[in-house]
């Protein structure tokens, strides 16, 4: 696995856990009538992980793409 992967997957599942916090927070805010600011924290916390999610998407594909095709490398070796 090349370091763009590795960041990508790492971002990727740091993410995904921020996302659920931020979900956790917002509905625990709700059941317990908690403060719009409660909610906003929890809405933010849930947004951030998101995008740290999308981007280690990002960067997982850009590891790929950077690979040679199992095609190109046979040309190569011709």
């Amino acid at each position: 696995m090349d370091e763009q992967t590795r960041k990508g997957l790492k971002n990727e599942i740091e993410g995904a856990a921020k996302e659920a916090a931020g979900r956790v927070r917002d509905a625990a805010a709700g059941l317990k009538g908690g403060s719009a600011s409660e909610h906003l924290k929890g809405k933010g916390e849930k947004l951030e992980g998101k995008a740290q999610k999308d981007l280690g998407r990002a960067q997982r594909e850009l590891g790929r793409s950077d690979r040679p095709d199992e095609e190109d490398e046979e040309d190569r070796l011709d």
